[in-house]
């Protein structure tokens, strides 16, 4: 007997049978996407173009198909919203739930003449715990026109989605967000969103919705090692901050050392007025004496990136001691595994990061 045919409350269709049910491609000019790169806003749906991926390594370009940090706004007055969502194959492994490594948020956005009120959360497209080519899913709404967010998976890859709507249901173009340029953040599967419960409670999800600003998810699985060509590229993009974070990845402190600091001045030469974040990893707490002195000194290369730049005169620059994230973590429950964050951790991420990033954005607005 399985658990859903006693408790219907976990019971999830792998399909829909809606027969007021109109469909539109990710494509349709009816929404807006974003957190991709160039022109795959109907699908395949990738964060980095191919040709840098592939530059990076044989992971990045894997995991850049991973859609961690891409977005679909709508505005309609439909009393639901549908997905029917496909992928070449799905990604599952023991320690994240599968509702955030191949679910679909939807978040309400409630005040704002235009649509760029508060983002409330109306659901999860809970995707079958074994779904090897995609599922459908439905969520209620409360109908009225209303702007609505779809959050994407953070784990899986998505070929195409359709966005099911009641036939006749009124759309209008959504809103935007205040701001014209996202916020970019590189970094390790934690920046990719491991270990969060599903897409929107990821702490650059959380940043995104408390600033109402675009975002850039570069994180990578165990594969962001600050390579010649994802660093060009993060200095190409059109920005309004950046926060780099991939500590966690650089195999030895070495590694770290050797990249950090020319991933900084790549990224300040080519835009000479960016904020930059520098943020450590949160590995403060560990019983191997030996894991908390490496820890420490990965801690001192990147807080002496931070003082060189200071010191050469660039005033832009911030650093975020990532012992200090969990200092309120008195039960130690902020993680799956001693690394990864679970949703508890992801907060502390946010609340860490909410302050100094509202504090530059503050005299940005529209730009």
């Amino acid at each position: 007997m399985k658990i859903s045919d006693i408790d219907s409350n976990l019971r999830v269709a792998e399909t829909l049978e809606l027969p007021d049910v109109q469909w539109f491609g990710a494509g349709s000019d009816i929404f807006r996407v974003y957190g991709t790169s160039g022109d795959c806003g109907s699908g395949p749906f990738r964060r980095v173009p191919e040709d840098v991926a592939a530059a990076t390594s044989e992971a990045v370009a894997y995991l850049a198909t991973n859609t961690a940090g891409i977005r679909l706004r709508l505005r309609t007055d439909s009393p639901y919203v549908a997905i029917h969502a496909e992928w070449h194959c799905q990604c599952q492994f023991p320690h994240m739930a599968v509702t955030g490594v191949s679910g679909f948020d939807l978040y309400r956005i409630s005040g704002g003449a235009s649509g760029n009120g508060v983002q409330e959360f109306a659901g999860t497209f809970i995707p079958p715990f074994i779904s090897p080519h995609g599922y459908e899913s439905v969520l209620p709404t409360p109908g009225g026109m209303q702007d609505l967010v779809i959050y994407f998976p953070l784990y899986n890859d998505v070929s195409k989605l359709y966005v099911g709507l009641q036939a006749g249901a009124k759309t209008e173009a959504p809103g935007t967000y205040s701001y014209k340029l996202p916020v970019a953040f590189y970094g390790s599967s934690i920046t990719q969103g491991g270990c969060a419960s599903r897409p929107g409670t990821a702490y650059q999800a959380m940043l995104s919705r408390a600033l109402d600003v675009d975002i850039v998810n570069l994180g990578f699985s165990g594969s962001a090692l600050g390579e010649t060509a994802i660093v060009r590229y993060i200095a190409s993009l059109p920005l309004l901050a950046f926060v780099c974070d991939y500590d966690h990845n650089a195999p030895t402190p070495e590694h770290l050392e050797r990249t950090h600091y020319p991933l900084y001045k790549t990224v300040r030469e080519a835009q000479p007025d960016l904020p930059i974040l520098f943020l450590s990893k949160p590995d403060g707490r560990n019983i191997n004496p030996d894991a908390v002195n490496i820890n420490l000194r990965r801690a001192a290369i990147i807080r002496e990136t931070y003082d060189r730049a200071v010191r050469e005169g660039d005033n832009n620059v911030y650093y975020i001691n990532g012992f200090s994230l969990y200092e309120e973590d008195v039960t130690m429950a902020a993680s799956v595994d001693g690394c990864h964050p679970n949703d508890l951790g992801f907060y502390f991420f946010f609340k860490a990061l909410l302050p100094v990033l509202k504090s530059l954005l503050g005299g940005k607005v529209g730009a």
